[in-house]
């Protein structure tokens, strides 16, 4: 008797094969079992994803059959296929690109005999191993903890932890992750972080309270044979707690129970390649489908988590979510002062202000440390010409390369593309070409030309740290900066957004930001949002020990540099008034029709030339006119990206939205046929690849 076996395998991008291939077989096989099958002259890994008793008609005849089944593998549960499955829907992509993306790159490459050979290794590993106990917590809960975890314990969510800088939302995850492997035996729990260097410093504590056997750790910093590990651990139920970036989100977990996004306002858990699926949203998806509780932590929530865990109030039935508020610091500490300094009153080109450096200096003396933000990396933004005019612009992009001191560079940050610093002007022969603006690199170097004559209390010479993309880039390299920081050799950090999101710098007592002033009139309605998060991030860096704090007879400080002093964010930013920034930012969004009181999608072509790119998407535009949902889509004109041009590759894009989700959807999955077909006509001549992205970050 034959089967059909529908197989979710990788298939091209935009091929337009459709979501499932179809095999044959000679015996039936369960969905979710891993198989390998030829694929054009390749022989690929699927994931069976429906089995049909099959005629032995024609059609049957012509279908390939299957080359192996993985069945050493339990087989893929019926809630991760509906995960992968809602994902590829919503964010219009293919499911064998989701499913397969979702696994470990070396289970793909692994025939039927190595898995099983691996699979054997790894439970002789496991019944080796002695099985961890959990270490009791000493840390005694404030009154906001406890009422925050009774409150977890009693209702069913999703939950949305609001929490000050340093007020202990870490271990409210970790005694809510506690209490669920206590009460079940078999339960798992995924907790999300959004960056990869915050990883490190969450395993330990989640290892040192509940052993290092019943956690993994899953990201892409991870070698493949790892991942590989990681993921067969927590797909056999072995792993009690994964912990992982947002590419977690698809791990399969059998017995999951409960979710956790840390940080969840970061835009690091929104996928900005391939398919651009958010892991925030997914998690509280895979949480109603899976019946597990999803706990989302952070003190500056993003506006739709906000928004979504508001009160009831009159006519408004309130938000989906459970709004748990943590807003005082664990024991006596308080929260940063925010000192604003008008940078018009300075004298002009002034960097950093004689007041910033006054206060910085008085920390180094007293051996306490400072922090300096600048989200900018490099040397120096530009490198230019005064005679003229020539500046240091990538070829291939349309955006300029940085200038890199300490190995001579000019670097593009877009494509990549490298050169030695040239000796003169490459127009004119000038051999006065010089740097314009600053980065991270620059204000390490003039931080310690300024601080030169200045020894810290025992005598010895201040000393500087930079950490940025750039100077951490080395195998090892950010957790032997971030140790140094924590020993207290460090008397000044400068770095980029890497060094303010989740650290917990215990001798930190002062943080400047240099120049945020750009995002307060971005184009990019979001901007202010990441703003305002971003600085309440870095001020939580300041003070986060009371107790050490209190015996420098110190006082914890945010200073902030700016041209725009009067603006409310920094109103709101004083008094620490989250819920104050939110508010009128929701007002100002529901004015507008802008996100979470519309939905947006955004149509992208990139081609050889910017006409071709905006010619497909303009008879994309044309063509969606006929398709269901249409009449309550709003569909903008296409316009070039902000960054219009990328290693020699031109971009455009077409903005829909509307106040309906479903309309929208209808529309976009009515267009998939449509914009397959359109690259096969003369207005698709010249695009190289389209993509489609539901709900973006930036615009």
């Amino acid at each position: 008797m034959n089967w059909q076996i529908d197989v979710a395998v990788q298939t091209p991008a935009h091929s337009a094969l459709g979501d499932v291939l179809s095999y044959a077989s000679g015996a039936p096989v369960t969905p979710g079992t891993l198989l390998r099958v030829p694929l054009g002259r390749r022989e690929v890994l699927g994931v069976a994803w429906s089995v049909r008793q099959d005629d032995a008609g024609p059609a049957a005849m012509a279908l390939k059959p299957i080359a192996a089944v993985l069945d050493a593998l339990a087989p893929l549960g019926d809630a991760w296929r509906d995960l992968v499955a809602f994902a590829a829907r919503y964010y219009q992509r293919s499911l064998g690109e989701i499913a397969l993306a979702a696994l470990p790159p070396q289970l793909r490459d692994l025939s039927a005999v190595q898995l099983a050979r691996r699979l054997k290794r790894k439970s002789a590993e496991a019944a080796a191993s002695a099985a961890s106990g959990m270490a009791p917590s000493h840390v005694t809960l404030s009154a906001e903890q406890a009422e925050s975890l009774a409150r977890f314990e009693a209702e069913a969510g999703p939950f949305l932890l609001f929490g000050s800088t340093g007020s202990g939302k870490t271990e409210v995850y970790l005694r809510a992750v506690a209490a669920l492997l206590a009460r079940e035996p078999q339960a798992q729990a995924l907790v999300m972080v959004p960056e990869i260097n915050l990883t490190p410093q969450l395993e330990a504590r989640f290892k040192e309270r509940f052993g290092p056997d019943a956690v993994v750790s899953l990201h892409s910093g991870m070698t493949n044979p790892q991942r590989l590990a990681s993921w067969l651990a927590a797909h056999s139920g072995a792993a009690r707690i994964v912990l992982g970036t947002r590419m977690a989100v698809f791990t399969s977990m059998p017995m999951l129970r409960l979710i956790v996004v840390d940080e969840e306002h970061d835009p690091s858990y929104k996928q900005q390649e391939g398919a651009r699926y958010s892991a925030r949203d997914l998690a509280i998806w895979r949480g109603r489908r899976e019946n597990a509780k999803v706990i989302l932590g952070s003190a500056t929530p993003s506006l739709e988590s906000w928004h979504q865990s508001r009160p009831a109030a009159g006519a408004d039935p309130g938000g989906r979510y459970v709004r748990l508020a943590m807003p005082s610091r664990i024991g006596t500490g308080a929260l940063p002062k925010v000192r604003l300094v008008d940078m018009n009153l300075q004298p002009p080109k002034t960097v950093l202000s004689a007041v910033l450096l006054d206060a910085i200096g008085q920390r180094i003396a007293r051996g306490e440390q400072s922090m300096v933000f600048l989200n900018r990396r490099g040397y120096a933004p530009v490198l230019a010409c005064g005679d003229c005019g020539w500046r240091s612009e990538c070829p291939h992009c349309s955006a300029f390369r940085v200038f890199h001191k300490i190995d001579r560079t000019l670097r593009c940050h877009h494509c990549g593309f490298t050169e030695r610093v040239p000796r003169a002007c490459p127009e004119c022969g000038n051999l006065d070409i010089a740097p314009v603006g600053r980065g991270t690199e620059r204000l390490e170097e003039h931080l310690g030309e300024l601080f030169a004559a200045v020894r810290r209390p025992d005598g010895s010479a201040v000393r500087i740290a930079r950490i940025d993309a750039d100077s951490t880039r080395k195998q090892g390299a950010l957790e032997s900066q971030l140790a140094a920081v924590h020993s207290g050799e460090v008397d000044v950090l400068v770095g980029t957004q890497m060094i303010a999101k989740g650290h917990d710098f215990r001798r930190i007592t002062l943080v400047a930001a240099i120049n945020p002033d750009g995002a307060l009139f971005s184009s990019d309605f979001r901007a202010p949002e990441r703003l305002f998060s971003l600085l309440m991030q870095s001020a939580g860096r300041a003070g986060r020990d009371a107790a050490y704090v209190s015996a420098q007879g110190a006082t914890a400080e945010m200073w902030i540099q700016t041209h725009h002093p009067q603006h409310p964010l920094f109103a709101a930013l004083k008094q620490h008034d989250y819920p104050a920034f939110a508010q009128g930012e929701l007002e100002e969004r529901a004015a507008a029709g802008m996100p979470p009181f519309a939905y947006r999608a955004l149509l992208r072509a990139d081609a050889r030339t910017q006409e071709a790119a905006q010619a497909f998407l303009g008879a994309a535009n044309a063509a969606a006119d006929d398709l269901p949902g249409a009449d309550q889509v709003t569909r903008y004109p296409a316009v070039p990206l902000a960054i219009q041009r990328v290693a020699n590759v031109e971009r455009a894009q077409m903005l829909l939205e509307s106040p309906s989700r479903a309309a929208l959807q209808r529309l976009l999955s009515g267009w998939q046929p449509v914009l397959h077909e359109l690259r096969r006509t003369p207005e698709g001549k010249g695009v190289i690849r389209w993509l489609v992205d539901v709900d973006p970050h930036s615009i």
